[in-house]
């Protein structure tokens, strides 16, 4: 039989593995400890096997650990020193810690973020505008019944939120949060740092008076919608310029009542009554930046949509359809290691001469993962 030359070279596997510095792996494990008591599966391996789930699509961790099996002495070209067997996997995703990959998708994200920065929107707001969504991941009730709940309709609520930052001048989650289903968005606000050069965007779930108090205290600016059930008390109608765009109906200057534990304090904030044509729909946005034009407030607030496209790109992509474990910890490895070959596959999109749609790009590369005669098609 002719002996195959499709893994002489690097494949394309191992070509997106190589743009894993092993650095930030071994720095990443040392931090969290997940390679203590550790043998054979180290935590390269264990990112190298998952990885490999997301780009393959596997289904089950039988068929991740079949295939691998397969390339049995073919795993040099993509760095992988143990292939494990299914209860290896099995274990280490229910044993190691989340978090150490958590620690190297931002770490990859640091190291990567000159690619997928787009500075254009910076030329028109001077300050770091970073938008805030969350997207569910529906599980099956008897799987984490820690993040389910049983109302007193009886219906469980199933699942794990993924709430992400993502500035707007790139294309890839900054900080991403896991949470169960039922955890209210507002929570969230609390993580966030203050910085007064940064404007952060979010729909009305993250609605939380505490948290804009707090906003205001540190000249952190935020935009979202106000709750349809909002109280406030109108202090100042706010004259609207002649040049500002038609579709912004009402500028006003509000105060709304932030409740304590001890007491209750006022909070100034501004609402923008803005119509779009385009959807025919009429928006109100608060605000606590008093000074910015008001269809410059809209402006911002439609950026909040380009969260949404991520959320769908990595859905269409990278889909949690199959959960290669019956606990939170293994749950949340899949999540974070889809996020990180998100973020591969956006950085190869952007370095590449040629122009790919990423659909097309993430389906090329599964079809031809472990194959390096065809890479110079690619790259």
């Amino acid at each position: 039989m002719d002996k195959t030359t499709h893994f002489f070279g690097t494949s394309v596997f191992g070509q997106l593995i190589s743009l894993i510095d092993s650095k930030i792996i071994t720095a990443s494990a040392k931090k969290h400890g997940s390679d203590h008591y550790v043998k054979k599966f180290k935590t390269k391996d264990h990112l190298i096997s998952m990885l490999f789930c997301s780009f393959a699509k596997c289904t089950s961790l039988r068929e991740v650990s079949g295939a691998m099996l397969g390339l049995s002495g073919k795993t040099k070209h993509f760095q992988l020193n143990h292939i494990p067997k299914k209860s290896t996997l099995s274990d280490s995703n229910k044993r190691r810690d989340c978090d150490v990959f958590g620690e190297i998708y931002n770490k990859l994200l640091k190291q990567y973020g000159h690619y997928i920065s787009d500075s254009r929107i910076k030329d028109v707001i001077n300050k770091q505008v970073e938008i805030i969504d969350s997207s569910t991941i529906s599980l099956f009730k008897d799987i984490l019944k820690c993040v389910g709940r049983h109302p007193k309709t009886g219906k469980k609520k199933g699942g794990i939120k993924l709430h992400a930052t993502i500035n707007v001048d790139e294309t890839a989650p900054k900080m991403v949060w896991l949470t169960s289903a039922a955890t209210h968005d507002h929570v969230l606000l609390n993580s966030l740092k203050h910085n007064a050069n940064t404007i952060y965007v979010f729909d009305k779930g993250y609605n939380d008076y505490k948290a804009f108090d707090k906003f205001s205290q540190t000249d952190t600016g935020f935009v979202t919608r106000i709750k349809d059930n909002a109280a406030y008390k109108t202090l100042n109608d706010c004259k609207i310029e002649e040049h500002i765009h038609s579709g912004v109906e009402k500028d006003e200057i509000i105060e709304v009542q932030v409740k304590y534990e001890n007491n209750t304090r006022p909070l100034k904030l501004r609402k923008v009554q803005f119509y779009d044509r385009n959807l025919k729909r009429r928006f109100e946005f608060l605000t606590n930046l008093f000074e910015m034009r008001a269809d410059l407030i809209a402006a911002i607030y439609k950026l909040r949509w380009q969260i949404e496209l991520l959320f769908k790109q990595l859905k269409q992509n990278f889909p949690l359809k199959y959960f290669l474990g019956d606990n939170e910890n293994a749950i949340k490895i899949q999540i974070y290691c889809a996020l990180i070959a998100n973020l591969l596959m956006t950085v190869i999109q952007k370095t590449l001469k040629r122009k790919w749609a990423f659909s097309n790009l993430v389906s090329f590369c599964k079809i031809h993962l472990f194959n390096s005669t065809l890479t110079h098609l690619l790259f």
